[in-house]
């Protein structure tokens, strides 16, 4: 099922059970799908994933200052609609599991040294796209190269 087609069918089933927090959080995903759409162009179903990931950044950088600020109140809304929209993104690699994906980025490449981090860093990123955090993944290949 395409994720267009996932986020009105979750629309429907919010209206239908009155779930008003899952009601915003899809229908804030929809307003970024429509303003995708909103050039013109043919939009990729990568393109829809790279803006439900964008919301998740933003909503964890939300969380994170909310958080700092003692807004537990705000911070608890953001990570409850954090939580639904992680449902739509494909399952996260673990540290360990990106952690083997650098390495073996490095040891393919021969890249192992801080200079080589430019180097490093968009394949690491374009090998773990849409299933890691991109500061996690820039910390691991900083800690392996800095060896």
């Amino acid at each position: 099922m395409k994720l267009t087609e996932k986020v009105n069918n979750e629309i429907t089933l919010a209206m239908k059970s009155r779930d008003e927090i899952k009601l915003r959080t899809f229908r804030n995903v929809k307003a970024a799908f429509l303003l995708l759409q909103s050039s013109g162009n043919e939009v990729s179903e990568d393109e829809y994933l790279k803006a439900v990931q964008k919301l998740a950044k933003q909503l964890k950088d939300s969380i994170e200052i909310f958080t700092k600020e003692g807004r537990n109140d705000l911070a608890k809304k953001e990570n409850d609609e954090l939580e639904i929209i992680s449902s739509l993104l494909p399952k996260q690699l673990s540290e360990a599991e990106i952690i083997a994906k650098v390495q073996e980025i490095v040891n393919t490449t021969g890249f192992n040294t801080m200079k080589d981090l430019g180097k490093v860093m968009p394949l690491a990123m374009k090998a773990t796209s849409g299933t890691a955090d991109g500061r996690l993944v820039a910390e691991i290949v900083k800690k392996l190269l800095g060896q």
